[in-house]
């Protein structure tokens, strides 16, 4: 019996064709699957077009929509496959990893860098493999692009043109696939939260993402909170420096923490921790209100938890320093 597979088309690289003003997404769900007959030879698909838009376009409010989708097929079907445009796909995937808790199968997105219907595009392989990982994979939300799984929340776009265009950041790939075909790792489930399942979708996209250079002026932190935002991703040096002479990072930071703002502070280093415990210019903000570390994630993955603990922030702060999604070691 096959497999029953939802194929979310989304807009991306891989549903564009040429017009006048340069690529636009254009093709349908079944217009990418008329490209793919053997896919439908293997499972039972049915499609879906959620939207139809240039991954910079795709924001907060589509992730919701994307994420309602997902939840809503996933009661009839054995796997989802999501395409996306690759420039946002991982904060579309970092965000429905915690969106989609609890979901009990895999949830892939996959993309490409060339168009499917180019010559040489990198599509059809990257559908093949992200279908394949769509059946075979535990429930979680993974990308899957150029031979590699990779936790939706793990993911990091490092090249523009090359087609191994994402890499897994501070943890190895969930699997790989070669002639042999998929090979999947184990890796610990993630834990079992006591938070209602109808509200998992509800997110705040008031968070302001802020990455430090020598001479930050602290007004900015003024700016941040007159604006109404609720949150801040704040990228600091190193392992989690912020300069204090002449203009006193640590003590803006604070003031902004006291109005109620929450903080996470990650590195600007790609690979590796943060860890305020280290340097005297960490120390100036450990075990101080509503500033937290993040840890070993992502940028996008600290942009999207936040967004998602702001969405209930009563219930939901206590896992602000809890691995959710392979998020954070």
């Amino acid at each position: 019996m096959r497999s029953k597979i939802a194929l979310l088309a989304t807009g991306g690289t891989i549903a564009s064709m040429h017009s006048k003003d340069g690529l636009i997404p254009a093709l349908r769900a079944e217009e990418i699957l008329r490209f793919m007959p053997q896919l439908l030879e293997l499972y039972d698909i049915s499609s879906i077009d959620v939207f139809s838009l240039d991954s910079s376009n795709i924001q907060p409010e589509e992730w919701i929509t994307l994420a309602a989708k997902a939840k809503e097929v996933s009661q009839s079907v054995d796997g989802i496959v999501i395409t996306h445009g690759t420039d946002t796909m991982a904060y579309t995937a970092s965000a429905l990893s915690f969106m989609l808790q609890g979901l009990n199968i895999p949830v892939v997105f996959t993309g490409s860098q060339l168009p499917l219907n180019f010559p040489y595009s990198d599509a059809p392989l990257n559908l093949e493999e992200a279908f394949s990982a769509a059946v075979n994979a535990a429930a979680g939300v993974y990308i899957v692009f150029h031979n590699k799984i990779i936790f939706g929340t793990r993911a990091v776009k490092m090249r523009t043109l090359s087609f191994d265009a994402f890499d897994s950041i501070n943890a190895p790939p969930v699997g790989y696939f070669d002639a042999e075909g998929i090979h999947l790792s184990e890796f610990p489930p993630s834990p079992t939260l006591s938070l209602p399942k109808d509200t998992m979708l509800n997110i705040n996209s008031k968070v302001f993402l802020l990455k430090l250079m020598p001479g930050t002026d602290i007004e900015i932190f003024n700016h941040i909170k007159n604006a109404g935002y609720k949150g801040l991703v704040l990228e600091a040096f190193g392992l989690g420096g912020l300069h204090y002479i002449r203009r006193n990072l640590i003590d803006a930071l604070k003031d902004l923490s006291d109005s109620g703002i929450i903080t996470l502070v990650t590195t600007q280093c790609i690979y590796e921790k943060s860890d305020f415990s280290v340097y005297e210019v960490g120390h100036g903000i450990l075990n101080s209100k509503n500033i937290y570390g993040a840890h070993d994630m992502t940028t996008e993955a600290a942009v999207t938890k936040l967004m998602w603990i702001l969405g209930d922030k009563e219930k939901r702060l206590p896992y602000i320093n809890l691995s959710l999604s392979h998020e954070m070691i």
